[in-house]
C-alpha cells in the first residue's frame, strides 16, 4: 500500500484467497482477532474469484495461499502486482513450496507465511505491515481518486488543477522518507500509465521509467516534469483542435435534450469515471449533472413555447417529457408560471 498519511490502520481491507473451506475460515478468524480491526475482510476460493473481488472492493492487503486451481497465488501475485501495485501481498505456503514462493519476489511480495500458520505468525506479520504503514497510511480509494485526478487534468489540458492537486500531494508525502517517496511515486506511475492504455491514449513519456532524484524535493520535481511532459505531448498532437471535455459533456446533453441520457454515459464519452465526472461537473459547472440538464430543457422549451404554431404537448416531448403535468410543473418550478401562462404573456393562445 502507497504509504501516504492520512487514514489509519482502521481503513485497511483485507482479502484472504484459499481453496480450503476450513483454512480460508481459520485465516478469517485468525485476522478478525487482530489487536487493529479491519475496516473490512473478504474471502475467495482462488486467483480467478479473487481477481473478481478486487475489481469489486480494492483491497489494501492481500493474503493469498500459493497452491490453488483455476489460478495459483504466483499467477495472482504477478496479475495484481500489473494491475494494482499499491496492494500489498502475503503469501501462505508449504515448506516445499517456499523456493516456489519465493519467485513472488518479483511480484512485490515482501511477507511469508509457512503452513500451519498460527495466530501469533499472522498477527505478526500484521504488526510488521502496521509499522511501515504508519508513517502514512491512505486508503486504497483516496489514492486512486487521486491518479484519476491526475489523468483527467492532463488529458484535459487543465494544468492549473494539476498543480493543485500537486500541492494537495505534497502536503500528503510531508511525513514520508524520500525512499518511501520513491516507492509512492512509482505505484503512481505505473498506475497513470495503466489508465491512459485502457483508454486507448497512448503516451510518448514512459511515466514509470526510474526516479533518478534522491531527495524528496527533487523527486516530486521529477514526477510533475514528467507530468508537464506528457501534457506538452498531448497538446502538440491535438495541434490546437482540442475541446475541453467538460464543454463537449454540455454539448452532447444540450444536443440530446429529447432523449433520457444517463450520466454513465455522458462520463464514457469523455472517457472519465462516472463518479469522477458527476464530481468534476458539479465543480466546474457549479449544478448537478441532472439540475443542469433539467434547467437546459427547460430553457429550451420555453424557447419553443415562443412558436405561435407548436402544440405545447408537443414541445414537452421535444424536450424528453412524455408525461405532460410533470412537464408543466417542473416549468412552473423553474420560471414561476406554467407553459400556458407564459405563452399567453407573449399573447399566444
Amino acid at each position: 500500500m502507497t504509504n501516504v498519511k492520512g487514514g489509519g490502520w482502521n481503513n485497511m481491507r483485507l482479502l484472504i484467497v484459499d481453496d480450503e473451506p476450513v483454512i480460508r475460515s481459520g485465516l478469517m478468524m485468525m485476522a478478525q482477532s487482530y489487536t487493529h480491526k479491519f475496516q473490512q475482510i473478504e474471502t475467495a476460493v482462488n486467483g480467478v474469484d479473487a481477481l473478481e473481488r478486487i475489481i469489486q472492493f480494492e483491497p489494501d492487503l492481500l493474503l493469498t495461499d500459493i497452491r490453488m486451481p483455476k489460478m495459483d497465488g504466483l499467477e495472482l501475485c504477478r496479475k495484481v502486482h500489473e494491475s494494482y501495485p499499491h496492494i500489498l501481498k502475503v503469501v501462505v505456503s508449504g515448506y516445499s513450496d517456499f523456493d516456489y514462493a519465493q519467485k513472488c519476489l518479483s511480484y512485490g511480495v515482501k511477507h511469508y507465511l509457512l503452513k500451519p500458520v498460527t495466530p501469533p505468525d499472522l498477527h505478526d506479520v500484521f504488526d510488521i505491515i502496521m509499522r511501515s504503514q504508519s508513517e502514512g497510511y491512505i486508503p486504497v480509494s483516496r489514492y486512486v481518486d487521486w491518479v484519476e485526478r491526475i489523468e483527467h487534468s492532463i488529458w484535459s489540458l487543465q494544468e492549473d488543477e494539476m498543480s493543485k492537486i500537486m500541492v494537495e500531494w505534497r502536503e500528503h508525502c510531508s511525513h514520508l522518507s524520500a525512499s518511501q517517496l520513491k516507492d509512492q511515486l512509482k505505484d503512481a506511475a505505473v498506475l497513470l500509465q495503466k489508465h491512459f492504455q485502457e483508454k486507448n491514449r497512448p503516451l510518448n513519456t514512459d511515466l514509470t521509467e526510474a526516479f533518478s532524484s534522491s531527495s524528496k524535493a527533487d523527486l516530486l520535481k521529477e514526477f510533475e516534469e514528467r507530468l508537464q511532459t506528457v501534457m506538452t505531448d498531448i497538446l502538440a498532437v491535438r495541434r490546437g483542435n482540442f475541446k475541453d471535455p467538460m464543454e463537449e459533456a454540455k454539448a452532447y446533453i444540450d444536443n440530446n435534450l429529447s432523449v433520457d441520457i444517463s450520466l454513465k454515459e455522458v462520463a464514457d464519452m469523455i472517457g472519465i469515471t462516472p463518479n469522477y465526472f458527476s464530481t468534476l461537473f458539479k465543480r466546474m459547472s457549479n449544478e448537478t449533472f441532472v439540475s443542469y440538464r433539467i434547467n437546459k430543457r427547460m430553457d429550451k422549451a420555453r424557447e419553443l413555447l415562443s412558436i405561435p404554431h407548436k402544440r405545447t404537448v408537443d414541445i414537452a416531448a421535444e424536450v424528453g417529457y412524455d408525461d405532460y403535468p410533470h412537464f408543466t410543473k417542473t416549468f412552473k418550478k423553474i420560471f414561476g408560471i406554467s407553459p400556458s401562462e407564459y405563452r399567453a404573456s407573449l399573447g399566444i393562445k
